[in-house]
């Protein structure tokens, strides 16, 4: 029996063997099967390390140097240091004291915080206590360069964007010189410090760069959580900075879910980015005292609907007939299913923020007509006009305009190649080279050449939103001259034959921008040291002799009355109570500049046809004790026809008939702020003149009124 048993363990234990060595050469062969990465030589790893190292360092170089060099502009301009403290807070032009009690508006308490977006304020006062600074500088310097050092860190970003896009840094030092020289174009940094847009737009910038690096395809898993995580924290923080920027991020929302419905590579990461949108907006939501236009905004109900879409959305084979309808049907269902939800969340949730900007796009698009002064006011103002010729001659003149145009049209063309292809089911490799010729198929270039598109055609409608588009153009044009990928496509497309198309491409990329670079520092370098050579001086001695008599002469309880830009302006240099800001975001303070019911009641009739006794009871209904007249508002002959204030109040009143030709109608009162400076009865009944220079002249309301013959 022993004997009988032996073989047969031996026989089981062979099967073992064989069973154990076929699973070792099926995982011998799946191993042979997957690509081992081979081991980059040591010179190899020294250049890369040494690429990286060389441009993160102009990186960081470009963003300290144009900070300097806006510091010192600054300081050349307006002659800062040598300022006394109320001068340079004329020149600043913001407001900056932190104000959350009723000493602010007349009649009102308001969380200036909210109202104002004063959140970098609020920020900048911690960094300033906890960081002792109040004891080394003082406040206004302090805030300065928080906003300067901003700024070069919106530089950087846009250098590291333009890097990513084309693998060289020489494209973001490209970047950063375009950005300079048109920042006529590019920034607002240099007339108004303050604007929340030089606080918000840093951040965006540091979104897209990150935004850039997650959805790029041969990114590793350390890169992606880093990208991540850089993106979510600077989406919340533009979001914080910016009431307006949940708009923005609507249109880079478009932009990825056009992404995701042309490009099925990313889709995952589109989502995922969609998730950080949501995040971030309830995030602000309660840290921004319950902010219901959050709630209310366009990105939300966009990105619910493409989450509920995400779930609706079936499995089909790709390239097919069905699959084709599916697309059309999962596109019309977002489009429906935003436009629903947007409307269910305004009839549910109350809301009066940003009301005035849909009234003004009715407007500004011929949708709707109106008498109403804050909104003829708004549509007179420049910024909200169509780009003048001037703005395309100063992007010509530094080539920036043709270059954009020429890398705007190739990478169009290549990615509508590169979506047709997909639509009709034709295979494309995951991973483009640079022999491919294809740099439409990259995501993250499909990406930004949506988002330039949707920035472009609003800035072609709206001269303002031109320092959202110009820096992304700088990026874009500088991308593409020095990307081989482009090139490569191009010649592609010509069917170079004659020399080499990647060598060509490779010496284009490097010869183009070099070129660019030395004909825009022998034009344009000369120019920009002039700049900060020439000593330039800030005289306004009016509104500094102005603030100072308030300071000295008014009473502490006094409440002044005027035009809201000049009210702002005496909030910021004198503490004193006004009646009225320049917010157009808050509904009470717009019915005090304009009362839509009760027309009489609003406080820039003061420069309209009205008589005195109406003027008086508007000034007194907002508690105010004195009247500040403005002679460049009075006398002011502006260059646009109709767009003057008086003029506009003139339609308003119905003392201006506005169709076949002006027709004037009939008032028996001559234009109050004429007729005030006369000084007979029965305006000085109500107002005794105070105090006068060439600019202002300053009334006492008076609270006895006296009859004079």
């Amino acid at each position: 029996m022993a004997e009988e048993e032996g073989p047969t363990v031996e026989l089981r234990q062979r099967k073992k063997l064989k069973t154990s060595e076929n699973k070792e050469s099926v995982k011998e062969e799946k191993i042979s099967d997957t690509p081992v990465p081979e081991r980059a030589p040591k010179h190899v790893l020294f250049q890369r390390f040494a690429k990286i190292f060389i441009g993160c360092l102009a990186a960081v170089t470009s963003g300290m140097m144009y900070a300097l060099y806006l510091s010192a502009y600054h300081e050349r301009k307006f002659w800062f240091s040598n300022r006394q403290e109320l001068e340079r807070e004329i020149t600043f032009q913001g407001v900056y004291e932190l104000t959350h009690n009723n000493k602010t508006v007349s009649l009102k308490t308001i969380n200036a915080v909210q109202q104002m977006s004063l959140y970098p304020e609020l920020i900048a006062s911690v960094l300033y206590q906890a960081t002792g600074s109040n004891e080394i500088i003082e406040p206004v310097y302090f805030y300065i360069g928080i906003v300067f050092g901003l700024q070069g860190i919106y530089v950087t970003a846009l250098f590291v964007t333009s890097w990513l896009m084309s693998g060289t840094w020489l494209a973001g030092m490209l970047t950063v010189a375009w950005f300079i020289i048109n920042r006529v174009d590019t920034t607002r940094i240099e007339y108004s410090i303050p604007l929340r847009e030089n606080w918000a737009l840093p951040y965006f910038a540091c979104q897209i760069a990150a935004l850039t690096g997650y959805l790029k395809s041969n990114l590793n898993t350390y890169g992606e959580r880093f990208c991540y995580l850089l993106m979510s924290a600077s989406t919340y923080t533009f979001m914080m900075m910016w009431e307006y920027s949940h708009y923005l991020l609507f249109l880079q929302a478009i932009s990825l879910f056009l992404l995701d419905s042309f490009s099925l590579q990313q889709s995952d990461k589109v989502h995922e980015v969609y998730k950080i949108y949501i995040f971030s907006l309830f995030l602000g939501y309660l840290l921004q005292f319950e902010n219901s236009a959050l709630l209310v905004s366009p990105l939300l109900s966009l990105v619910v609907a493409l989450m509920l879409a995400k779930c609706l959305q079936l499995n089909v084979k790709k390239g097919t007939f069905v699959a084709k309808i599916m697309k059309v049907i999962n596109f019309y269902l977002v489009c429906t299913l935003t436009v629903t939800l947007n409307i269910i969340m305004k009839m549910f949730v109350p809301h009066k923020e940003n009301g005035h900007m849909l009234k003004f796009l009715e407007v500004k698009f011929g949708l709707n007509m109106t008498k109403n002064f804050t909104m003829n006011w708004l549509l007179c103002q420049e910024s909200l006009q169509a780009p003048s010729q001037d703005f395309f001659l100063r992007l010509t003149q530094s080539s920036l305009l043709p270059f954009y145009i020429l890398v705007l049209i190739i990478c169009f063309l290549s990615m509508m190649q590169v979506i047709f292809r997909r639509i009709n089911g034709k295979s494309l490799k995951e991973t483009i080279t640079l022999e491919d010729g294809r740099i439409g198929g990259r995501p993250e270039i499909i990406y930004h050449v949506i988002h330039t598109i949707l920035l472009g055609s609003l800035a072609m409608v709206i001269e303002g939103l031109k320092y959202l588009w110009t820096p992304y153009v700088c990026m874009l044009a500088a991308f593409g001259v020095c990307s081989p990928e482009l090139w490569m496509t191009l010649f592609k497309w010509l069917r170079l034959r004659t020399v080499h198309p990647v060598l060509l491409a490779l010496i284009l990329s490097m010869a183009v921008p070099t070129i660019i670079g030395l004909s825009l520092w022998k034009e344009f370098f000369p120019r920009l040291m002039t700049e900060l050579m020439e000593l330039q001086e800030f005289y306004d001695p009016d509104t500094v002799e102005l603030m100072t008599w308030i300071k000295r002469q008014a009473p502490v309880a006094a409440v002044f009355a005027g035009s809201p830009q000049l009210m702002g302006a005496i909030k910021l240099c004198t503490g004193w109570m006004v009646t009225s800001l320049p917010l157009y975001n808050d509904d009470d303070l717009l019915k005090r500049n304009e009362n839509v019911r009760h027309f009489r009641l609003q406080i820039y009739q003061i420069y309209s046809k009205r008589s005195a006794e109406d003027i008086y009871k508007i000034l007194t209904s907002y508690k105010a004790n004195y009247l500040i007249v403005e002679d460049a508002i009075c006398n002011e002959v502006g260059t646009m026809r109709g767009c003057r204030v008086k003029d506009l109040l003139d339609i308003a009143n119905g003392h201006v008939v506005c169709e076949e030709g002006d027709k004037l109608t009939y008032s028996k009162y001559g234009r109050f702020c004429h007729e005030v400076k006369i000084n007979y009865s029965p305006y000085v009944n109500y107002f005794t003149r105070v105090y006068w220079n060439r600019s202002y002249f300053v009334y006492k309301i008076n609270t006895v009124i006296s009859f004079q013959s």
